[in-house]
């Protein structure tokens, strides 16, 4: 037994789905547990594009893992970042520790992947993290407040255009909700631009939106994209990133704000484990969710590569992580008792990616949904899973007002605002040509009032 203290000690690496449902399952088994995690919270990742366009609070979405946690008498919680696996000697490294275990369970989830082209991530920033999507936030805030102070046309429409790298469930739900914000939230704000002329562009390298979804629905979310002004670019590959736009082959987009949502990578911590990987950097795991080799390892989540019995990969989605988590969980506990460990079998309970206000399309296997019912759908199942009762009052009454109004009230720009306009002559601004209706002025007669 591990450290003296005559029970089992089980160690989960990360609290998202996986990790965290993995340690719930065990709350009222004879074993010890360790959750480990680089961060103090649990982000429902589904989410968070909501964040990113200003829709919730972060705090609407992530609940600190020691309040979940906090009934577990047999469970603790470190703030610690796992930088290595020692499986010879059973132990977890941090940068200033380690700490012995008897189970393992690692659940540390993807990161964001350029492909090879790690230098575009500066200027592409993906969205796995509230760290993620509050920079996302402020550079789509920032990009229309730069645009109201811009007097060069050319420069003015390279602020208003935005760029979504993946048409995948991540990208499409980026630039619906993008494109909400510019013609609906923001369009009798400003006066000297109009949001509603904001471009948004969706650019993908397979030949249909959503590429793991059938063709049927591909084509509705590329219609309902379609009706939010969403432009969209199927077969067409990115070949570079820079401050101040997007190159897809000879082509070339000028846009000053590009978000990344076409790659995950797993996580570093696979490689320390010594096991056979697959060509996205997961592990190979058995059907167990074991580790070949290490009987006392299980790998969930984003970090596993497993094939279902029709040969298909278990998806990387947030009801496979939960199900691999419990899974885990229920083989450790049977392996305490002396009992044999069973084979994972993931039930599939379909998909769903929202597209805007009242615009959506979900896969249930035989039934399929696109617009008002999918999003009705996608409403239940998301806010069903949120942790937590208070998140779920709070972002069920945020959407609900939020539908009813069109506000998004979560539109903070954060850390010191840089240089928005470049320094070189320019004319005095000229209100937008319907200012009228909205009481604008010039920019250089406008006042603050105390």
């Amino acid at each position: 037994m591990n450290q003296g203290h005559g029970m089992v000690h089980v160690v989960i690496i990360g609290a998202g789905f996986g990790g965290l449902y993995a340690a719930q399952a065990l709350r009222r088994e004879p074993v010890r547990v360790t959750v480990i995690d680089r961060r103090n919270h649990h982000t429902f990742q589904p989410l968070l594009y909501q964040v990113a366009t200003a829709g919730l609070n972060a705090s609407d979405i992530a609940a600190p893992i020691r309040r979940v946690l906090r009934k577990q008498k047999n469970t603790s919680v470190l703030l610690a970042e796992v930088t290595a696996i020692d499986p010879a000697r059973k132990r977890v490294i941090f940068e200033d520790g380690e700490l012995g275990y008897d189970k393992l369970i690692v659940a540390a989830g993807a990161s964001h992947s350029y492909f090879g082209h790690d230098e575009w991530a500066p200027f592409a920033p993906g969205l796995k993290t509230v760290d993620d999507a509050l920079e996302i936030r402020r550079r789509v805030l920032l990009a229309f407040e730069a645009a109201e102070r811009e007097p060069d046309p050319a420069r003015r429409k390279a602020w208003m255009t935005f760029v979504v790298v993946g048409a995948g469930p991540t990208g499409v739900e980026l630039a619906g909700a993008l494109s909400e914000l510019a013609r609906h939230t923001l369009v009798r704000e400003f006066r000297h631009i109009n949001p509603r002329d904001a471009r948004i562009v969706v650019v993908e390298g397979a030949g249909q939106v959503l590429p793991s979804y059938v063709p049927e629905l591909g084509e509705k979310a590329r219609a309902q994209l379609a009706g939010l002004n969403v432009e969209v670019r199927t077969r067409c590959l990115v070949t570079g990133i820079d401050e101040d736009g997007v190159s897809i082959g000879d082509q070339r987009i000028e846009a000053k704000t590009v978000l990344w949502g076409a790659g995950v990578a797993a996580s570093p911590l696979a490689r320390s484990l010594g096991v056979p990987l697959d060509r996205a950097g997961r592990v190979l795991v058995e059907p167990d969710l074991t580790v070949p080799g290490h009987e006392d390892i299980y790998v969930i989540g984003d970090l596993a590569s497993l094939k279902q019995e029709d040969g298909t990969p278990v998806p990387g989605v947030a009801p496979a992580a939960i199900q691999e988590g419990r899974h885990a969980a229920r083989n450790i506990a049977r392996a305490v008792r002396g009992q044999p460990r069973l084979p994972f079998r993931y039930r599939d309970k379909g998909s769903m990616a929202t597209i805007g206000r009242a615009a959506a399309v979900a896969d249930f296997g035989k039934v399929k949904l696109s617009g008002f019912l999918a999003w009705l759908a996608w409403l239940f199942v998301h806010i069903l899973f949120l942790i937590g009762f208070r998140s779920r009052f709070l972002v069920l009454f945020s959407w609900a007002l939020s539908y009813l109004t069109y506000e998004r009230a979560a539109r903070l720009i954060t850390g010191e605002t840089p240089r928005l306009v470049e320094d070189h002559p320019a004319p005095a601004l000229e209100p937008r040509r319907d200012a009228g209706a909205l009481g604008a002025q010039p920019l250089e007669h406008a006042r603050t009032r105390a």
